[in-house]
């Protein structure tokens, strides 16, 4: 939903209020969903061939892609792998992550580095999307809320997932609707100071035009915030698995298709009418989820496995862990149940977990 009406946002305060509704929270649900679901400990020979298999392989694949669209749309002749086209940056702090996690989690108050490296990372000019370096760092603390969060087994103790009551659901309804009200109130001063760079945590204080030294403050309060926020999204999710579970067991799909599906909108200059702005916003919304569905769906998981699932068994001196098919577990890191098209013959024996 937010990359198919960035455009509108020109021309809407409308659109601008949904934008940053949903900026304001969604990147740091991504990292503490992943972060809930990966281990601190050491990584095995196993958990290094998956890294390889689900970030690097796929970055490069579609990296490659990407430079060879953007030559063929927009004439750009540069291949440039360290800096990630679009929506790649995600991609590369998930690797990340799971490379600086274990290290995290020998020192005391993991949460508290995190947040130290956020909110210090911003003071430096000097870190910026190489590598998508920026950006990891200011959502780290998400990443690593999402891990202790399992480690203090906190959802299993408050019980939440078991009893969900009408009180919690409504305080994360008022939660929303004050941040709608205070969006909608102050329309023009977010969009005068370019709030919406502020929850892209890609690129230093001085860049974002604060170069005072409070700008960590802020940075440390929209932490909070989207920390609120996505408590208060996560409380809203239905308890029971719906019609939308299985498709959303297959997120990297919808994550790495959707630009594609996006992108001649985006480039086409459809999307920047002054006429009903409005209707453009409800369209794309409606747009959004339709194309979400599509591509989670099993025929464009089968088509596109090759690519987003990449088994490249020949890389590796022993592939005997590395089975063919779609693997048991998103490289999010939320566990997948054996989709159909995933099942054997009973006569082949299952390899790995």
């Amino acid at each position: 939903m937010g990359h198919g009406i960035q455009r509108l946002i020109y021309d809407s305060d409308a659109a601008l209020t949904v934008y940053l509704l949903i900026y304001a929270f969604h990147m740091p649900a991504f990292a503490i969903v992943s972060g809930y679901f990966t281990k601190s400990s050491p990584p095995g020979a196993r958990e290094m061939k998956r890294l390889i298999t689900d970030i690097l392989v796929p970055y490069v694949i579609f990296e490659t892609v990407w430079t060879l669209v953007q030559f063929l749309v927009e004439g750009k002749q540069e291949l440039n792998p360290t800096q990630p086209s679009w929506t790649l940056w995600f991609l590369l702090a998930l690797g990340i992550f799971r490379l600086v996690l274990p290290y995290l989690a020998l020192l005391r108050w993991p949460l508290a580095w995190a947040l130290i490296i956020s909110v210090g990372v911003g003071y430096l000019d000097n870190v910026d999307s190489t590598f998508s370096l920026a950006r990891t760092l200011g959502i780290l603390p998400f990443f690593v809320l999402g891990w202790q969060l399992h480690k203090w087994k906190l959802v299993e103790r408050w019980r939440v997932v078991d009893r969900q009551t009408w009180l919690i659901r409504g305080a994360a309804i008022v939660l929303f609707a004050a941040w709608i009200a205070v969006l909608v109130s102050f329309i023009d001063l977010w969009r005068k100071i370019d709030l919406r760079f502020w929850f892209f945590y890609d690129d230093s204080y001085a860049g974002l035009g604060e170069a005072q030294w409070w700008g960590g403050a802020v940075r440390l309060g929209l932490i909070v915030l989207a920390t609120l926020l996505s408590a208060a999204f996560f409380v809203l999710l239905p308890r029971r698995e719906t019609w939308m579970t299985q498709f959303g067991r297959y997120t990297m799909y919808v994550y790495l298709l959707h630009s594609f599906v996006l992108y001649p909108l985006r480039e086409s200059g459809v999307l920047r009418h002054e006429l009903l702005p409005d209707v453009w916003l409800v369209a794309m919304i409606i747009f959004a989820v339709v194309i979400s569905v599509v591509l989670a769906s099993a025929p464009v998981r089968r088509f596109f496995r090759p690519v987003i699932e990449p088994k490249p068994r020949w890389i590796f001196a022993d592939h005997r862990d590395a089975p063919p098919g779609p693997s048991r577990r998103d490289p999010t890191g939320a566990q997948r149940d054996p989709a159909p098209e995933a099942k054997r013959p009973p006569s082949t024996p299952r390899e790995g977990a």
